[in-house]
């Protein structure tokens, strides 16, 4: 599938997939929410898809881990697990990705199990890259499938609201929403009919 129109089909009689966009700095100036908003903004247009964007700058997470969850780590979890499909907003950090990102993502476990997750990356040079290659060995090791297409935003050469790329970063967006929208459903059908054995 590769515009709008075929994407929508593969919902046709379901109900709209659940995408959580999760948002993965809290950095001070950061451009994370820029970065998300402009993803959300084309993403919306996807009749197929219910978006819901958990900014972690919006929770208060613990400095430490405590020995019981506290309500907003069980709020992002719960979040987490009423999902079918997460997209990762995420900037590069020292060829990583930010520790605020990887402590919510350790908050549940269960709950991205057998569901598809997709990078929008950000960053000088590398596009974020870097830090997409390390999530896909955490979120492996969490039993979930990350799609190949991702959406790389380089902003040495090309800042986000420079209309020069805006052709090739949407086609882009459209890819991936329509992998992420595949293995959504399909997932979707194979949890309907056997249990997951992890």
């Amino acid at each position: 599938m590769t515009d709008d129109a075929e994407a929508g089909q593969a919902g046709d009689g379901a109900d709209p997939l659940r995408v959580a966009v999760i948002i993965g700095s809290t950095r001070e100036g950061r451009i994370g929410d820029a970065v998300g908003r402009w993803f959300v903004e084309r993403a919306r247009v996807r009749g197929e898809l219910d978006l819901v964007v958990l900014d972690l700058a919006e929770f208060d997470f613990p400095v430490h881990y405590p020995e019981r969850a506290t309500e907003q780590m069980t709020e992002f979890a719960g979040a987490i697990g009423k999902a079918e499909a997460f997209v990762v907003v995420t900037p590069e950090y020292n060829r990583s990705f930010p520790a605020s990102l990887k402590q919510a993502i350790d908050f549940a476990y269960d709950e991205w199990q057998t569901k598809p997750v997709g990078f929008v990356s950000y960053g000088h040079g590398s596009s974020g890259l870097y830090a997409v290659e390390q999530l896909r060995s955490v979120f492996t090791e969490l039993h979930t499938v990350t799609l190949r297409n991702g959406v790389a935003l380089d902003f040495l050469h090309t800042p986000l609201e420079d209309r020069a790329g805006s052709c090739a970063r949407d086609r882009a967006v459209r890819l991936m929403l329509d992998q992420l929208g595949w293995w959504g459903w399909a997932l979707r059908e194979a949890r309907a009919v056997r249990p997951y054995v992890s």
